[in-house]
């Protein structure tokens, strides 16, 4: 932090534990934190913004009497293609039965059987019915609903809703708190003794997706710039079936929709999947979004033909889906639903252990904007709810087993001039500043999209480094340096593997099948340093100069 910026801050406030965000994983993370005290730190209105609100899949948990959490386990790394970390999804998938009664404890409505027992879905890449949903397509609002309901009736954690998280305190190489701008504009610096990241993931930055306005990955870059290591940054899932009609977000039709019987049809009515993969239309989603991809590249429309679902209870069973279609005057009992893949999930963020603990002491992160090496290089259906509320729920554990024995506050930090930042910052006006944004989500798409290769990586890394090099400073500087992050990542990864696919690696290569993170190396420079090395080393990241002639 400048200590220009410093100078302006209007209020300095303690507490606990800082939460940025309030998705899932940020509000499991804060109940678990009660009574300590807790300052939640959202951008828009609690449990009406972010991408939990949205979820239409449901939760993956093994409570089927056909199932097991060993093989959940076993189509969570076979979907990860070979980069998941299997302690960590060992830990996720024995916990969901055990969040599941947690939620209903809670007050989560899940959907049940005429009988009373769950009624369990099957989706994309799970050998087993085993996703929980409730209100059929309405999941990630009950989730939200309750989840909301307990934060609010708890006396120690403060809520500040409509406040933007500038900046992460840094003092003696430890994060010490946050700063954020208020509804009042007022700068408050929140002082605590951890910080937890919970800010979602960075799909809105792409011209196409699924994502809400406030997914642009700004909390991942907070943490890099802040000194964190970051992991699988290249590594984005692209959601097969959005509703193609022009919106933005576009709406997602639930992967639950196929696993029903709903299938993928071009033109003429034939099947695009069956052909391309032995489970057809549940494929793992990298495979079903390229292909429609594909399609697409040649001028050709896919739809969706969810019309036998629908004439079979399908309106009751999915009525988000049924009146987003019809919002758009589309009747998919009759009709089938254009559709085209989008920006949905993101498996790299900010690097932690099993505990959510990052590589930078004093910061915790859980939910998207984490990398706990659960999902490798591809999200399985429905585990990125499981994974919010687990390591939701295990970082606020953490954390209160760490503060137990940890000084007090750290004040002093509070006074500091953290990061000399000596860059000249260039404002910019509001139209400028748009206009960047719009060409920097048509970049992502169009460059560091489905379908990636040598050219469009260097363009995307060259436009990011120039804007950055010309000093633009907030939103539009912590978008560029997560663009950047990406497209340096993509560029070193030299082969095709789940949500990275290189036109010109299209095979995976066995020995490039690591995984590796990156650290931005300071805070001075418009343009820092990038270190980029492989995980699990003595030095899990190193400069490697020359280990690659192509990648800047």
């Amino acid at each position: 932090m400048s200590k220009a910026l410093l100078s302006r801050v209007d209020e300095r406030v303690l507490a606990d534990v800082v939460v940025i965000g309030s998705g899932v994983a940020g509000l499991r993370a804060a109940l678990g934190l009660a009574p300590r005290s807790v300052h939640l730190i959202t951008r828009g209105s609690l449990g009406r913004g972010g991408s939990s609100r949205l979820a239409q899949g449901g939760v993956a948990a093994a409570i089927g009497k056909d199932d097991s959490s060993g093989q959940h386990a076993v189509d969570t790394l076979a979907a990860a293609d070979g980069l998941a970390e299997p302690a960590v999804v060992d830990l996720l998938t024995r916990a969901g039965p055990e969040e599941i009664r947690r939620l209903e404890a809670l007050g989560v409505r899940f959907d049940r059987e005429p009988g009373g027992s769950y009624s369990l879905a099957r989706e994309g890449a799970h050998s087993r019915a085993r996703v929980l949903h409730c209100g059929g397509d309405r999941s990630g609002a009950e989730l939200v609903r309750a989840l909301v309901e307990r934060v609010a009736g708890e006396a120690s954690i403060a809520r500040f809703e409509a406040a933007e998280a500038l900046e992460l305190v840094v003092c003696q190489g430890r994060i010490v708190g946050v700063l954020s701008r208020h509804a009042d504009e007022r700068l408050v610096l929140h002082g605590a003794r951890a910080v937890v990241l919970a800010t979602g993931g960075l799909g809105h930055l792409f011209a196409h997706t699924t994502n809400a306005p406030e997914s642009t990955g700004e909390g991942l870059a907070m943490a890099a710039l802040a000194g964190a290591l970051v992991a699988d940054v290249e590594f984005v899932q692209f959601h097969p079936t959005a509703l193609a009609v022009g919106v933005d977000p576009m709406p997602l039709i639930t992967e639950a929709l196929r696993g029903a019987g709903a299938t993928l049809i071009d033109t003429a009515g034939n099947s695009v999947m069956s052909a391309l993969h032995p489970a057809g239309d549940l494929a793992p989603r990298d495979i079903v979004a390229r292909a429609i991809w594909s399609r697409r590249q040649r001028g050709e429309e896919v739809f969706l033909d969810a019309r036998e679902v629908m004439k079979s209870g399908g309106v009751e069973r999915f009525p988000t889906v049924y009146r987003l279609c019809r919002d758009h005057d589309l009747d998919p009992s009759s009709q089938p639903i254009p559709v085209l893949p989008a920006a949905h999930y993101h498996m790299g963020g900010v690097w932690t252990d099993a505990h959510g603990r990052a590589s930078t002491p004093g910061l915790w992160a859980c939910g998207e904007v984490a990398c706990t090496g659960a999902h490798g290089a591809n999200r399985l259906a429905s585990n990125s709810l499981l994974e919010a509320l687990v390591f939701g729920g295990g970082v606020a554990a953490d954390i209160d087993t760490a503060l137990q024995t940890a000084a007090g506050p750290f004040r002093t930090g509070l006074m500091a001039s953290v990061g000399e930042t000596t860059q000249t910052r260039r404002p910019l006006g509001v139209r400028q500043a748009r206009k960047i944004a719009a060409e920097l989500r048509h970049r992502m798409w169009t460059d560091l999209g489905l379908v990636r290769e040598a050219a469009g990586l260097g363009r995307a890394l060259a436009w990011s480094e120039e804007w950055l090099e010309k000093g633009v400073d907030g939103a539009l500087r912590r978008q560029l340096t997560v663009m950047r992050l990406v497209a340096k990542a993509a560029l070193f990864r030299q082969e095709s593997r789940g949500g990275h696919f290189r036109q010109d690696y299209p095979q995976s290569d066995f020995q490039a099948g690591r995984r590796f993170g990156l650290t931005v190396v300071g805070n001075r420079e418009a343009v820092p340093p990038i270190e980029i090395g492989f995980l699990g080393e003595e030095k899990p990241v190193a400069a490697l100069a020359g280990s690659r002639e192509s990648t800047p």
